[in-house]
């Protein structure tokens, strides 16, 4: 399982939000590009960037910190954040991102998903943000009547590369994620989903764990690394690539040997 460290930017600097909340947000460095660089040194497979100042405005605003984020570090970025319309898309993708994330306008332009995931294969994810198991959008700042499970499988047709999945109750307060969600969601659809909100520790992502045979493929950490609630390199010996049930034992000269 992917273990993604996530960097939410908001007025060119690297914060948390708690519950989705602005007025709750907690800078934890001036410079996220120095802050990609951390994650990538510690092994990170992916990182995940939220441009939090786009996705109320609708628009890409933290361009130069995504750019000299891409150009930093050598590890694959995933983009999200108030990509409404093709030539945002176009612009994050000239710019070296590996993946963007489409939220609000799969629940008002899913047309737009579609033709998309078709021009550009393999780089479309879309971000479904939960709240009491129904879509929010515009930041999280609204919420629809669409079900998240109704949209999953809407998107899981398109062929969108992956679902990111954040209950937003959970997002930011270190209550662990939400299973029950996350296996509706998963058992829904044959699109990998990947955990995002509330990963307090690495005992969370083992329970994640018990997903991965359900298409559970990964999860975003934010809160918990900033805090040291969960160091990267542990998480990922603990449920990475190579991680401790897998590498079998040194016996030595044990009679099992």
């Amino acid at each position: 399982m992917d273990v993604i460290p996530a960097i939410d930017v908001l007025d060119g600097k690297c914060v948390r939000l708690y519950q989705g909340d602005y007025q709750q947000a907690q800078t934890f460095d001036e410079n996220p590009a120095a802050v990609a660089r951390q994650w990538a040194d510690q092994g990170a497979s992916w990182v995940h960037v939220v441009d939090l100042d786009g996705a109320k405005a609708g628009e890409s605003v933290n361009l130069t910190a995504i750019e000299a984020i891409v150009q930093t570090i050598d590890v694959p970025v995933q983009v999200g954040g108030g990509l409404r319309d093709r030539q945002s898309v176009v612009n994050l993708l000239e710019r070296g991102v590996r993946r963007v994330i489409l939220g609000t306008i799969a629940v008002e332009q899913p047309e737009l998903v579609r033709s998309l995931c078709a021009e550009f294969p393999t780089q479309i994810v879309v971000g479904i943000d939960a709240r009491n198991g129904k879509v929010a959008t515009r930041g999280w700042l609204e919420t629809s009547e669409v079900l998240a499970t109704d949209l999953a499988q809407q998107m899981a047709q398109f062929g969108v590369a992956a679902i990111i999945y954040t209950d937003i109750h959970r997002d930011g307060t270190l209550q662990g994620p939400n299973l029950e969600a996350l296996r509706d969601l998963a058992t829904a659809v044959d699109v990998p989903i990947i955990a995002s909100g509330g990963v307090s520790s690495v005992s969370d992502l083992m329970r994640l764990l018990s997903l991965e045979a359900l298409g559970v493929t990964g999860a975003i950490v934010g809160r918990a690394l900033y805090t040291g609630d969960v160091v990267l390199q542990e998480a990922l010996r603990a449920v990475g690539p190579g991680r401790w049930q897998d590498v079998p034992p040194d016996l030595g000269s044990s009679a099992f040997a």
